[in-house]
C-alpha cells in the first residue's frame, strides 16, 4: 500500500450482511456484529491483508501529516493485532520497527515483535536490549478495555497513554513524533501541560478510519527538543 494512499475499493455493500439474534446474546452486541461486518474499512483490511482495520488510523494520519520516512526508526506500543506495525514497516522500511504488546502477536516481515507490558520497567529493558535507540517515532494506539462507564474508560486508557509519553520523552530523537491515543476528558489537560514544553507542535487528529461515535482521537506531537529533559 503506497504512501498517499487514502482511498480504497470497499464501500458498503448494496446488500448488507444482517445478523440474526442468538440466545444469550444482547440486542447491542447483534447490532455492533451488523456493523463491524458491514463496515467498509473492515471490510477492506481484508482485502488487503491488514491485521485490523485501525491500520487505515494510521494511513491516514500519516498521509495527512507525513510522519512515517523511509529510514526512521520506530516503536509501535500496545501494536497487537498489529495493523499499525504492517503500515510502519512498508513505510519506513524493514528492520526499522519495533512492537509489543501484553498479548500474543503473530510474526510480522520487517518488524520485531517483543511481548510486555510497557507500564513494567522490565518491558522496557526489553526494547532496549533488541533495538538501537534513540527513536524517530512512537507510536501508540493503546486503549484499555472499556467498561461502560465513559470517565473510568477515560482515566484507564490515559494511564496508557501516559506510558507512552514517558517512553517517548526518555528515547526520542532530536525532532522526533509521538502520536498516541486519548480519550477526550478532563485528564488530557494535564498531558498536554506536561508535555508541550518538550515538543515544537503539538496537535490533535481524528481520522475518518475512527468512528464518529468514538471518543478517542489521536494527540500528535511533533518536533522533540530533547535537549530540555
Amino acid at each position: 500500500m503506497n504512501k498517499k494512499h487514502t482511498s480504497f475499493v470497499g464501500k458498503s455493500r448494496n446488500n448488507k450482511v444482517r445478523v440474526k439474534s442468538a440466545k444469550g446474546r444482547r440486542k447491542s452486541s447483534t447490532l455492533w456484529l451488523q456493523r463491524h461486518i458491514n463496515d467498509p474499512y473492515v471490510q477492506n483490511a481484508k482485502i488487503n491483508r491488514l491485521k485490523s482495520r485501525a491500520a487505515w488510523k494510521l494511513i491516514q494520519i500519516d498521509d495527512k501529516l507525513n510522519i512515517l520516512k523511509k529510514g526512521n526508526r520506530v516503536v509501535d506500543l500496545g501494536a497487537a493485532p498489529g495493523g499499525w506495525t504492517q503500515i510502519a514497516v512498508k513505510r519506513v522500511g524493514f528492520g526499522n520497527v519495533i512492537a509489543m504488546d501484553v498479548a500474543d502477536m503473530d510474526p510480522i516481515d520487517g518488524a520485531i515483535i517483543l511481548k510486555g507490558d510497557v507500564t513494567e520497567s522490565e518491558s522496557i529493558k526489553l526494547i532496549l536490549e533488541n533495538f538501537n535507540l534513540p527513536v524517530n517515532v512512537v507510536l501508540s494506539d493503546m486503549a484499555a478495555k472499556t467498561t461502560g462507564h465513559r470517565q473510568t474508560d477515560h482515566l484507564r486508557t490515559m494511564t496508557l497513554c501516559e506510558a507512552a509519553v514517558e517512553f517517548s520523552l526518555s528515547y526520542l530523537s532530536l525532532g522526533g513524533t509521538m502520536v498516541a491515543k486519548v480519550f477526550q476528558g478532563g485528564a488530557q489537560a494535564d498531558l498536554l501541560v506536561k508535555i508541550r514544553p518538550y515538543f515544537n507542535k503539538i496537535r490533535h487528529y481524528k481520522p475518518d478510519a475512527s468512528r464518529k461515535e468514538s471518543p478517542e482521537t489521536y494527540l500528535i506531537a511533533r518536533g522533540f527538543k530533547r535537549g530540555s529533559l
